[in-house]
């Protein structure tokens, strides 16, 4: 009956993660720690996020800005090396309270940058990288942090969902093989994150002709939601 429960809500996840680029580990985390424990549920859903970046990848493959993609990851790789080996240092509370003030304050920054005709380009895209790399070898989920940056390189609907899976695919990919290399993902974990990563892709590829009838400022309000929502709800988590 868990494992029911988890593919359904993986199916949902991986719809609405199909259509905003992102979500799906916030959905999916709480649950996976409910059933399996919290130490269980970060490198069960890093497995699945592999998977999940690889189906969005496919679902918009032409659209994808290898550029970027490059760009983001050359940066990101090492650090998420960096941040999955220092997860139980750093205490959880203070990184989800930056990342929380973080996602709320790039709502108001990416007005700003559209308002002043300011785009960020690839060097910026290499910073990024470094940060969210490092945030997402710590955290279950940091991939709402990518969303503002990969928009402020000027990037919407389907060319940000693969742009940004592709990037993401190379910082998860990373963090899993972190965790398999100090045992901390035995195979009976890679099975349950396999499991769950399949429920994801099945999701994405429903999710693709809903992107398509979405406008570009619709996508954009579903960004803000999506950041509003997420910060505000990392934040709770700090402070309880």
């Amino acid at each position: 009956m868990g494992l029911f429960l988890i593919l359904i809500i993986g199916l949902l996840a991986g719809i609405i993660s199909g259509i905003i680029g992102t979500g799906s580990s916030i959905m999916l985390v709480p649950v996976l720690a409910y059933f399996y424990g919290p130490k269980e549920a970060v490198p069960i859903m890093a497995v699945a996020a592999v998977m999940a970046n690889i189906s969005r990848i496919l679902a918009w493959w032409r659209e994808v800005d290898w550029r970027a993609v490059a760009a983001y990851a050359v940066t990101g790789v090492p650090a998420a090396v960096l941040g999955a080996r220092t997860m139980l240092v750093l205490p959880p509370g203070a990184v989800d309270a930056a990342i929380g003030s973080f996602l709320l304050l790039m709502i108001p920054g990416r007005r700003w940058l559209a308002a002043s005709l300011i785009h960020l380009r690839l060097p910026h895209l290499a910073a990024a990288g470094t940060c969210v790399g490092f945030l997402t070898g710590i955290v279950a989920s940091s991939g709402p942090a990518s969303v503002p940056v990969f928009i402020g390189y000027g990037l919407t609907k389907g060319a940000f969902i693969g742009t940004e899976a592709a990037a993401s695919l190379a910082i998860y990919t990373t963090k899993a093989l972190t965790f398999q290399g100090s045992g901390a993902l035995p195979f009976v974990l890679v099975l349950k994150g396999l499991t769950v990563g399949a429920s994801l892709m099945v999701g994405s590829f429903i999710a693709k002709p809903f992107l398509l009838r979405l406008t570009p400022e619709a996508f954009r309000h579903i960004m803000d939601a999506l950041l509003v929502t997420s910060g505000l709800s990392l934040l709770w988590g700090a402070a309880v």
